[in-house]
């Protein structure tokens, strides 16, 4: 329902399962959300079309899209999900279609990044100055925040694919990651948890040796991202995070790693996702708001 002298914004958190499709008249003022299965780009992005034009004429679309894809405004394939490993996907225009099929304004960044973005200043972050999120699941993801800004450079984060030093007692694991290996990602994944183990995660008993070797791996990452980057906040999203357990882990293990070393660390913080399951859908309308501004 549109509101007098309040613009619609629509959001789309596009993700390789799902999109998660939104509109609201402000990041935390969502009026009606729905999400569909993604499949091919043509019947995904029609369907997610078709949905935002039922809730009446938006002023800008925000699109917080899985990747990689391309985030440098200056470059002909802005906009594009690029080589995504995603059978179809690969050289998707996800931004260009919904300009022209919407006639709106729209502002584009990674999945993670969103939701970065809507941690920073609705959820987690709040008061702090930097934040990187952090999403284990399928795959591993991250953002980063620096004083409200979502990082770029010569393209976008992609902390999953960082190698992490190998566990003594998890060195006969090849990894699965198609590009690395035994990066991150292909360690700590969802999917790599299950090749070496069977299972999920949650599902193994709490005694199982994978809780602790996960925990490190990620602890890597989370020492890394302090020690390098000097961000004050990590926030653990994703499905692999919800293993009751696992965050108190993942901090007690990247405390051990510090050894009392860095200053501030007092302020280097884990956490949850503040906004739980919102934070890509919230960050999708923070960049519709952007590209309306």
């Amino acid at each position: 329902m549109n509101v007098p002298g309040k613009p619609l914004l629509g959001g789309i958190e596009a993700g390789g399962t799902k999109f998660v499709l939104v509109v609201g008249h402000s990041p935390t003022e969502i009026v009606a959300k729905h999400s569909i299965p993604t499949r091919s780009p043509a019947t995904t992005l029609a369907q997610a079309a078709e949905w935002l034009a039922q809730h009446g004429a938006i002023a800008a679309l925000g699109i917080a899209s899985f990747g990689p894809v391309e985030l440098d405004p200056r470059a002909p394939r802005w906009g594009y999900i690029t080589n995504t490993p995603k059978p179809g996907w690969a050289d998707c225009d996800i931004a260009g279609y919904f300009a022209r099929r919407l006639a709106v304004p729209v502002g584009f960044d990674t999945d993670v990044n969103g939701a970065a973005l809507a941690e920073y200043a609705y959820g987690a972050g709040l008061g702090a100055g930097s934040l990187a999120y952090v999403t284990v699941g399928t795959g591993i993801g991250g953002g980063l925040v620096i004083d409200g800004k979502a990082v770029h450079g010569a393209a976008h984060p992609e902390v999953g694919h960082f190698y992490p030093r190998r566990l003594s007692v998890d060195a006969e694991f090849h990894g699965i990651c198609p590009h690395h290996g035994d990066c991150l990602e292909g360690l700590a994944s969802g999917p790599a948890i299950h090749a070496r183990w069977g299972a999920s995660l949650s599902d193994l008993p709490a005694d199982h040796a994978a809780h602790g070797i996960i925990a490190g791996y990620l602890a890597q990452l989370c020492h890394s991202l302090f020690a390098m980057l000097a961000v004050e906040k990590v926030v653990l999203g994703g499905g692999v995070m919800n293993t009751p357990g696992l965050l108190e882990k993942v901090q007690f293990a990247t405390l051990a790693l510090d050894a009392g070393y860095l200053p501030g660390a007092d302020k280097h913080l884990l956490s949850r996702p503040g906004l739980g399951d919102r934070s890509g859908a919230v960050g999708a309308l923070l960049l519709a708001r952007s590209a309306l501004d």
